[in-house]
């Protein structure tokens, strides 16, 4: 059974930072791709993702060169994938959610994503 646990949010100030993690196991796949969601009208909006083969990343506009997306796989067979966020900003505050996909590269579709967490709040105050 495949489980994907965020942990992580919190309240942080502005200009500060905050590290999400995600644990993934039970994964299938040898080769799968892991990435953070903010949630979007009818939809979910993709922050970041990272393969966990080719440790190829992807970052939205907002969040490049201030979040680093990561991945270790080395333990007990979980992978578990760490967004570092900086420079946090009031407009940053949401839910993130985290999910992975059995596509080995970023760039899919959101309809592939087909394990996801129940997210973690990130709130960000002046």
């Amino acid at each position: 059974q495949v489980r994907v646990l965020e942990s992580g949010g919190g309240l942080v100030q502005a200009g500060g930072s905050l590290t999400l993690s995600c644990v993934v196991s039970g994964m299938p796949f040898r080769y799968f791709t892991v990435a953070w969601f903010l949630p979007f009208p009818g939809s979910r909006e993709e922050v970041s993702c990272i393969s966990n083969e080719s440790r190829g990343t992807r970052y939205a506009d907002s969040a490049n060169g201030r979040f680093v997306i990561s991945a270790d796989s080395s333990k007990n067979g979980a992978t578990t994938v760490t967004l570092q966020m900086n420079n946090l900003k009031s407009e940053d505050s949401t839910h993130y959610y985290c999910a992975a996909t059995q596509l080995s590269e970023c760039g899919a579709a959101i309809s592939e994503y087909r394990y996801w967490g129940q997210g973690t709040q990130v709130k960000v105050s002046y």
